[in-house]
């Protein structure tokens, strides 16, 4: 199996047989990854329609259902981690999902491509949206809603009054320690109440 090197990441602030919903769970290679490093308990949500029948096929507890509608099947504290990964900024009421994802579990784990990374501010000033590893799509075909960076990040958990248990900007395979709003590509968050 594939995986990313926030897969690691996100691993590592897992307790071992937790248990996890991964939201926008894609092919549910998340869920494997943790089910197999951390012996967790995990399900997915997905609503496309062949991320369905990818979970299916890889054995993923998947329901299918729209993130923008909330998490009313679940019930408040049901799961110890609730995952967001790389989805963030496809949703257009990212407070609300978030504000879910702590009503269902008792931490958030969040991860985002940071659009403030220099190779992208880089672009905007020559006149393009960016387009990178980190934001693969061009302006015309991206499913990406709300942009953010590190900083916009930062100041919304505090303005919430989220504890950040954990962050850890990335770029590429490594962490990003010096000017991570600048230098880093992926941003991740360990978020409770």
């Amino acid at each position: 199996m594939i995986t990313r090197k926030d897969f690691e990441a996100i691993s590592n602030w897992v307790a071992p047989e937790s248990s996890v919903l991964d939201l926008g769970c894609g092919d549910g290679a998340l869920i494997n990854y943790l089910q197999e490093s951390r012996h967790i308990v995990g399900y997915g949500i997905e609503n496309d329609d062949a991320g369905i029948l990818a979970c299916v096929a890889n054995g993923v507890n998947v329901i299918q259902s729209n993130l923008e509608s909330g998490l009313k099947e679940v019930g408040d504290g049901a799961f110890d981690y609730v995952i967001l990964s790389q989805t963030l900024q496809a949703m257009k009421r990212t407070e609300a999902v978030i504000d879910e994802m702590l009503r269902v579990g008792t931490e958030a784990i969040v991860s985002f491509p940071n659009f403030g990374y220099w190779q992208h501010r880089w672009q905007l000033l020559l006149g393009r949206m960016p387009v990178s590893d980190a934001l693969p799509f061009e302006w015309h075909n991206t499913p990406n809603v709300h942009m953010c960076t590190v900083a916009d990040f930062d100041e919304f958990c505090a303005r919430k009054k989220l504890r950040v248990l954990n962050r850890l900007v990335m770029n590429g395979e490594r962490e990003q320690t010096l000017l991570p709003n600048l230098m880093g590509t992926l941003a991740l968050y360990r978020l409770a109440k």
